[in-house]
């Protein structure tokens, strides 16, 4: 497992916690954002399209329970680890009762941290390939593009680019329904889940993510079409 194929979400209010743990994910390889406020953490957890979310307790404007709990009442399957100095068993349930996947104590190792992460992304690549019966596991072809949403990594004149989870699942959806022209909200439902909390802009800047790496000029798409006022098809 490539940790520069992962981006993580840290939600922490302290700004030298937060700016440590970017600096030790992001020197294990991992693409990091993070902010320092409950109250926007939702709104820039789906701009920013993380596939681990780290998440603190106590933050200004909503708890990090509060956090994990509309997540979860969204049907969003984003794995979250919380972090927290609390560190009394009563604590740590009703972190887990909330939503989270895991939990660490301030002060933690930094192995360990990095250990828990690698094992919960591990976790949730495993889930995401055997629980979806409908998986794309074969190959798709794309333009000059070669995309094994399987591996989670596409191919364009020889190179090979990595695909995060939600875009590898987002190119299999869409070429399972290849020529349709496909609603945002369909999309959104179907990939990210059902009451997803987003707004579109994250389905459309996955798509753009999408277009670069299968070589697909976005000013003028020539595979993965914009069909404006509805959404998207692939041809």
């Amino acid at each position: 497992m490539n940790p520069s194929d992962f981006r993580l979400f840290v939600v922490e209010d302290d700004p030298s916690i937060r700016f440590g743990l970017e600096e030790v994910l992001g020197g294990a390889g991992y693409a990091v954002t993070s902010c320092g406020d409950g109250g926007e953490a939702l709104q820039r957890i789906a701009e920013s399209l993380p596939d681990l979310l780290l998440l603190d307790v106590m933050l200004p404007g909503a708890s990090g329970y509060e956090i994990a709990k509309q997540l979860r009442r969204a049907d969003c399957r984003l794995p979250i680890l919380m972090l927290t100095a609390k560190g009394q068993e009563i604590d740590k349930v009703v972190g887990l009762k909330a939503g989270a996947d895991d939990y660490v104590t301030k002060p933690f190792g930094i192995q360990e941290l990095l250990a828990r992460v690698e094992a919960l992304l591990r976790r949730a690549r495993v889930w995401n390939d055997d629980a979806r019966p409908d998986a794309m596991p074969d190959p798709i072809v794309v333009g000059r593009a070669t995309i094994v949403p399987g591996a989670y990594e596409a191919s364009l004149d020889g190179t090979i680019l990595p695909l995060t989870p939600r875009e590898a699942e987002l190119i299999a959806f869409l070429h399972r329904h290849r020529g349709k022209v496909l609603s945002r909200d369909q999309i959104l439902e179907a990939v990210w889940g059902v009451k997803y909390f987003g707004t579109t802009r994250t389905l459309d800047q996955c798509v753009a993510q999408i277009r670069k790496k299968i070589g697909d000029d976005g000013r003028t798409p020539a595979f993965l079409l914009t069909v404006h006022g509805v959404g998207y098809k692939l041809v």
